[in-house]
């Protein structure tokens, strides 16, 4: 995820439809107009040292540049404009991986919603019974004997 969506980077999607990671980057920049920022983004520096820290890199080579993030849609008008016989083929397994990650995030979003109504009922019952609980320790107090006057004379 980046920027709130889902994403695939440059560099994988490029190693799934066959070409090397400068071609794709290159077709991305070339194609600007087929690529607004919610198909294609370059990661801005503060992602890609987040995106760094999380992967493991040798000190002296790896990614250089910050790589380009690639959404559904975008992995789709990357097939079309790089057109290898491999890219058709990969961009339909890609929409796959992409509407199975939409699925999976809709079912936890469920899933949180379920959690936070059934924490919302316990809340209720949790007072209710307590309520309950008092009522019953107020029944087994004995009543106070009432309190007589003196017998006698005063």
């Amino acid at each position: 995820m980046a920027r709130g969506k889902r994403v695939a980077l440059g560099a994988d999607l490029a190693m799934l439809y066959g070409v090397e990671t400068k071609a794709l980057t290159q077709a991305v920049r070339r194609n600007s107009a087929r690529f607004p920022q919610d198909f294609a983004f370059v990661l801005t520096k503060q992602e890609f040292a987040n995106l760094k820290s999380q992967n493991v890199t040798s000190s002296w080579g790896g990614i250089r540049k910050a790589p380009v993030a690639v959404t559904e849609h975008g992995a789709l008008m990357a097939a079309a404009v790089l057109d290898p016989p491999r890219a058709t083929e990969v961009s339909v397994h890609v929409v796959r991986a992409f509407v199975r990650m939409r699925d999976a995030l809709a079912t936890h979003r469920e899933l949180g919603k379920r959690l936070d109504e059934l924490e919302r009922q316990v809340g209720t019952h949790d007072r209710a019974i307590g309520q309950i609980l008092d009522a019953i320790r107020q029944l087994t107090v004995p009543p106070e004997a009432p309190r007589r006057g003196r017998i006698g004379f005063l």
